[in-house]
């Protein structure tokens, strides 16, 4: 299982702390980073190992990086392991972004926290762009895989129809299609070494899933019970409880499910604070997902129900962490032995490469909702027929530096290879100059 020495849990933890504090660059950049750190620096865990678990977390829903650490952790170090591992991945990340949600709640009107923003939405649409350009490159190689993105961004954009609804339907058009044609090969890895507590147990799983389900559910009970059905910190913890069993593909995936909900539906926030949102987790160490922390704060600072704005702030993001992360524990203290024991699986692979697939027409859609809002200063919905739902932006309030920012930023990442912290530099002074200078 593991290519050296087992490492001492102590020095284990300060290499996750590490990790935690280095985590940017998004899911792709973090895990590049753990495997250098941990396959081929330190050589803690063998490569076929840190693919094998790699795999197992894009099948999950949620952030894959940060289950990656729990897995490493808990193949290490067993439940505490993968705890103190997923926990350091997550909590520089969350402190930085508590600090600036504050900051942008109290102060986002001062002109000089206004110039910042306005050049960091032009460089998360390019990064958002990225996304789907590195994506599509690696996952649309079938003309049926590119039928299912573009059904995926359809169903979306011009039909608004439910996120998980799509992702169920890629996974079982994946799994119905590689019925039908080549079903793949199950990996052969018997001979690796397996600690005892990586074997399927099945009293330690009842134990496992009592224990977590209890911990996920207890808090949204106690704040259903002791603020209401329709209170602030009730929705927060129902809606972030669904995004944590629907999230699949990763969080540009599912952002544009959020920013449905959270901008149209419950109103927290408007859409430029959303991308602004997006714009503070792409700066900050830890996974992109914890933009939902900051949708978290948004919702309870703007209705604090008697609180003052900052203590209602921090209550809900902490409660929209704890049931966004909470379940990422479960699914791999529950989860992994059984993956350990049956590595590979044809027919997971054909359901996660449909899904896969589908990604791309999400984040294709979260791409193009971003860019509207970035550059027009008004969009509203057209309805057709058969529930034909189209954003049309209002042309009179195109904001041509956006536009050019926009193209900066997508020329500075694609044709000149520059990398996000550069690019995201780069914009910010451009928004400086423009607010103070230009406009």
């Amino acid at each position: 299982m593991r290519a050296g020495k087992n490492p001492s849990l102590a020095e284990a933890f300060f290499t996750w702390l590490k990790i935690g504090l280095l985590s940017f660059g998004g899911p792709a950049g973090q895990i590049a980073m753990m495997h250098k750190i941990l396959v081929e620096d330190k050589k803690w865990i063998s490569n076929d190992r840190f693919l094998h678990a790699l795999n197992y977390c894009h099948f999950l829903p949620g952030p894959e990086a940060q289950q990656l650490a729990t897995y490493v952790g808990w193949l290490l170090h067993r439940t505490v392991g993968g705890i103190v591992a997923g926990t350091l991945f997550i909590l520089p990340g969350f402190l930085v972004i508590m600090g600036l949600s504050i900051l942008y709640a109290g102060y986002r009107e001062l002109p000089a926290i206004d110039a910042l923003f306005y050049g960091l939405k032009p460089a998360v649409l390019a990064i958002v762009i990225g996304a789907v350009l590195r994506v599509g490159k690696k996952s649309l190689k079938t003309m049926f895989s590119m039928f299912l993105a573009g059904a995926a961004f359809l169903a979306l954009f011009a039909f608004n129809l439910p996120f998980p609804y799509v992702i169920a339907c890629a996974a079982l058009l994946g799994w119905f299609a590689a019925r039908n044609g080549n079903k793949g090969t199950i990996s052969d890895n018997s001979d690796d070494e397996l600690p005892e507590h990586t074997r399927p147990d099945a009293k330690r799983s009842i134990i496992t899933l009592i224990t977590w389900l209890s911990l996920w559910f207890a808090p949204v009970a106690a704040i259903i019970w002791s603020t209401g059905r329709d209170s602030v910190y009730t929705n927060i913890a129902l809606f972030f409880s669904k995004m944590a069993v629907v999230t699949f593909g990763g969080a540009y995936a599912v952002l544009t499910y959020v920013a449905q909900q959270a901008v149209e539906n419950y109103h927290w926030l408007s859409p430029a604070d959303m991308i602004s949102g997006l714009a503070l987790a792409e700066t900050t160490p830890g996974p992109l997902i914890l933009v939902l922390q900051y949708v978290g704060f948004m919702a309870a600072y703007a209705t604090p129900g008697g609180l003052h704005p900052v203590i209602a702030g921090v209550a809900g993001a902490t409660l929209a962490v704890w049931v966004t992360f909470t379940p990422c524990f479960l699914w791999i203290f529950l989860g992994a032995p059984y993956m350990e024991a049956v590595r590979a699986n044809s027919g997971l692979s054909a359901a996660l490469s449909g899904v896969t697939a589908a990604v791309v027409g999400v984040i294709l859609n979260l791409s193009v909702w971003f860019g509207l809002h970035t550059i027009f200063g008004k969009v509203t919905d057209w309805h057709g027929p058969l529930g034909l739902q189209l954003p049309v932006p209002d042309v009179s309030t195109i904001d041509f530096w956006a536009a050019g920012l926009s193209l900066l930023a997508v020329a500075a990442m694609t044709r000149f290879k520059l990398g996000m912290a550069t690019t995201l530099g780069i914009c910010a002074l451009a928004g400086y100059l423009v607010r103070f200078l230009i406009q």
